[in-house]
Parts: C-alpha cells; sequence; structure tokens
C-alpha cells in the first residue's frame, strides 16, 4: 500500500479560515435573518450544516488541487 502525504499547511489553513468564517456567518444569519432553507432542522444542527458544508468543500478543493513539487518522495 502506498504510503500518503501529509496534509499540506495551506489546505489546513484554508480549511481552518473557512469554518471559522461560516460560523460567524452562522451567527449573523441567525440573528438576523430567516434561514428558511434549514427550517426543518433544529437550531443546532443548523449552524453545524452551516459550517461544516463549506468547510468540508474547501478542504477537499484544496485537497484534489495540484501542489508544488517538493523533491523526491521517499516511500
Amino acid at each position: 500500500m502506498a504510503k500518503s502525504a501529509p496534509t499540506e499547511v495551506k489546505v489546513k489553513a484554508a480549511t481552518t479560515a473557512t469554518f471559522l468564517v461560516s460560523l460567524v456567518l452562522a451567527v449573523l444569519n441567525d440573528l438576523n435573518g430567516d434561514a428558511e432553507l434549514l427550517a426543518p432542522l433544529p437550531g443546532w444542527l443548523q449552524a453545524i450544516v452551516i459550517a461544516v458544508i463549506p468547510t468540508a468543500i474547501t478542504f477537499l478543493s484544496g485537497w484534489q488541487a495540484r501542489h508544488t513539487p517538493r523533491g523526491p518522495v521517499n516511500l
């Protein structure tokens, strides 16, 4: 089995930033908006969905993106 490379710092940073921004958006949406799309879900689950989905998309897109070669890989 091939050894997988560790997740790069840029991907972790993008994921963390997106998570924090998503939390801010969730709070603002709860204070000022009417989230009818997520209305059937309990409030606590709405906050999790709003935060996790963009985070997962950012992580997967960053992970899938081509990265700068770092030199020979020792497997």
